[in-house]
């Protein structure tokens, strides 16, 4: 599917100051950049850099001294996606597994996966199938947690969320980390841009590794599957923040905007009938 994809950030800068921004689509074997521009008004120095951990195209941009200024990033991009039977998907042992898995099983900042292993396990341990498993447990936390808008912040936990009962897309997606790792199901956070999420906005989402790839989920259920153009993954948000400011920078303002570009879309969803799952290879 092609999308159209755009956004725009405004800051005030107070004196020379450093700023980290993330929000390039990804290229991968699935996703092609068929066109894109970058813009900074007024003009500054930009540096693309390779990401430490999970994946992302980060700009760096410095700023000798106080301005205010607005960055755009508008693209088409060409996504791909495979559809795999649940059959197809068995849970990968950790003695098999490889290196570049290991820290998706591991605690994070945000994913206290040790304190939530008692949750994790009395409540879909059981479960034999594991994309039935994570299906369960996405469906338990979208049903058990209130998606409001400004109820917790950069600080809030999986485990916060679990006890406040309440978040965004950031606090879901790492709530269905946190469970699939207390459960050995290596998963990972991920941003993209969504068609069809209202209101627009970066969305976080989880993908996990069953069968060999990386399968994706979303517990808010606010937009189709099928519609995600994929911006950055990681161990959580720490790995895949939109900005990351160091100096006196005052974020004023931000857009974001995400249109299908061809007439033929068929949204998809998970249900409990078919048991198909999505993989953005």
């Amino acid at each position: 599917m092609k999308f159209n994809v755009s956004s725009s950030l405004e800051y005030d800068v107070i004196s020379d100051s450093t700023l980290i921004l993330n929000v390039h689509a990804l290229r991968t074997a699935g996703q092609v950049i068929l066109e894109e521009a970058f813009t900074i008004e007024p003009y500054m120095r930009v540096e693309e850099l390779n990401p430490v951990e999970g994946q992302g195209r980060y700009v760096r941009i410095e700023i000798p001294a106080a301005t205010h200024f607005k960055v755009s990033y508008n693209a088409l991009v060409d996504t791909a996606f495979k559809l795999v039977p649940a059959e197809e998907m068995p849970e990968v042992p950790v003695a098999k597994m490889e290196n570049s898995l290991l820290p998706f099983l591991n605690p994070s900042r945000y994913c206290q996966s040790d304190k939530l292993y008692r949750l994790a396990n009395n409540k879909f341990g059981k479960i034999e199938n594991p994309f039935e498993k994570v299906l369960a447990l996405t469906n338990w936390i979208y049903k058990n947690v209130e998606y409001l808008s400004g109820s917790t912040n950069s600080q809030t936990s999986a485990y916060d969320t679990v006890t406040e009962q309440a978040g965004v897309c950031r606090d879901f997606a790492h709530l269905g980390i946190a469970l699939c790792r207390a459960l050995t199901i290596p998963a990972r956070y991920c941003t993209a841009y969504s068609y069809k999420l209202k209101p627009a906005d970066f969305h976080a989402c989880f993908e996990v590794f069953l069968g060999g790839q990386w399968i994706i989920f979303d517990a808010t259920k606010l937009t189709p599957l099928n519609g995600l153009v994929k911006i950055a993954s990681g161990r959580d948000a720490a790995d895949a923040a939109i900005a990351n400011m160091f100096g006196d920078v005052n974020f004023l303002s931000m857009s974001v905007n995400c249109e299908l570009a061809e007439d033929d879309f068929e949204p998809l969803f998970y249900t409990g009938k078919q048991l198909m799952g999505i993989s953005y290879f």
